[in-house]
Parts: C-alpha cells; sequence; structure tokens
C-alpha cells in the first residue's frame, strides 16, 4: 500500500535530527585523508636534535617535548571571550531564537568554541536523556552544547563539525569507536564526565593549533 505519510521537510538544526547530524558529520570529517594528515601532523615525533646542540639538554632529567606536554595537560581549559550567556529563560528557548547574536560574530578556533560549549554546560546543566537537545529547565546534551555555542555565534558550523571531529578523536583514544551522543547516553555518565571530556578535548585541539 503506498504510504500517505507527508513530504518530508528539512530538520530544524534544533531537533534530535541535528544532533545526529552533527555526529554523522564529524564522523565523515575524521575519515577524510586530509583529516588523517592534520592528525598525523601534530602527533609526529619531533625533529631529532643535533648532537653539538643537544648538551643542555643533558642537564634535563626530563625531554623537553615531554616537559611541555605535562604542562599542557595541566593546563585548565582557555576561557572564552566574556559574553555573558541568556539566562535561564534563554536556555529555555529553541536554539534558533538565538541565530540573531550570529550576526557579525567572527568565527572561532574548534578549541575556543568547545571553550564555549563547556560555558554551556556549565551554566545552563548537562543532561542525557536520549535524542533530546535539551530538557525541560534547558540543559544540554554534549552535542546540544556544541549546537547551542554555534547558535549564539561562537563558530561556524564547520568548526562546530570540526569541534565534533577532536571529540571523536578523543573518544577514540580512551577506546569508545562510536558517535558522541551514545557516549552522552551510556549508562553511569555524569555531567562530570562531560565536563572532563570537553576540557580534553580543548586540550588536544590547542596542542595542535586548533
Amino acid at each position: 500500500m503506498p504510504s500517505t505519510a507527508a513530504p518530508s521537510t528539512p530538520s530544524s538544526p534544533t531537533t534530535p535530527d541535528a544532533l545526529d547530524a552533527l555526529d554523522r558529520e564529524a564522523a565523515a570529517l575524521l575519515e577524510t585523508a586530509a583529516w588523517r594528515e592534520l592528525v598525523a601532523r601534530w602527533t609526529a615525533p619531533p625533529e631529532p636534535v643535533r648532537e653539538e646542540d643537544a648538551d643542555w639538554r643533558r642537564l634535563l632529567s626530563v625531554p623537553v617535548d615531554r616537559l611541555v606536554a605535562q604542562a599542557l595537560d595541566t593546563l585548565p581549559a582557555p576561557p572564552p571571550a566574556e559574553r555573558p550567556l541568556p539566562g535561564r529563560l534563554g536556555a529555555m528557548l529553541p536554539d534558533r531564537l538565538h541565530v540573531w547574536r550570529r550576526i557579525g560574530s567572527p568565527d572561532v578556533r574548534p578549541s575556543v568554541h568547545l571553550a564555549h560549549a563547556r560555558r554551556v554546560l556549565t551554566e545552563w546543566g548537562w543532561q542525557n536523556t536520549p535524542y533530546k537537545l535539551r530538557d525541560a529547565r534547558g540543559a544540554r546534551c554534549v552535542c546540544g552544547a556544541m549546537l547551542a555555542a554555534h547558535r549564539l555565534g561562537f563558530g561556524s558550523s564547520a568548526t562546530m563539525n570540526e569541534a565534533g571531529a577532536w571529540m571523536l578523536e578523543e573518544l577514540r583514544s580512551r577506546g569508545w569507536h562510536q558517535l558522541i551522543g551514545p557516549w552522552n547516553r551510556a549508562p553511569g555518565r555524569t555531567a562530570e564526565d562531560a565536563l572532563a571530556l570537553l576540557d580534553a578535548t580543548i586540550r588536544r585541539a590547542a596542542r595542535a593549533g586548533r
């Protein structure tokens, strides 16, 4: 029997379909040759130091590259430029109603976009209801926080997708090979887990100059 369903319409950027779309776009980027080249470049070992230039290094008990990596790992997430988020009422509004805030907003690096997403989770709250952008209080899931940061003017859609790809890189390094959404709603997941993931992803992207 022919289907009587109404013709489909493009999904709103604030629907559950949009959350899946962010995951899919980030995962697709992760598989491109350009992305693998970028990751290979920033994870490549440093150029060997010539023997005549290495004498002073013998004074160190820990290699310089390891000291730098340790220092970066202990840094807190870089604070985004101060611009107050909308209050509790703004958190409960559909993200599309914040789109005017994007007018005149410059693009930012993925690490900065993620720092703003972290602010969304910190100030508006975190939730893990399956396939829900936000709950009744306006709390977001991880993908929802990234979408909200984008709608608030902190990063283009391309930047948001790249930020998602960096997050998937971080998750893969932890042995998680599914998408961000399933990670967010996994049983036992907490707000502290979500913030820690954002912090680690921010450091990962920032170390790559992104």
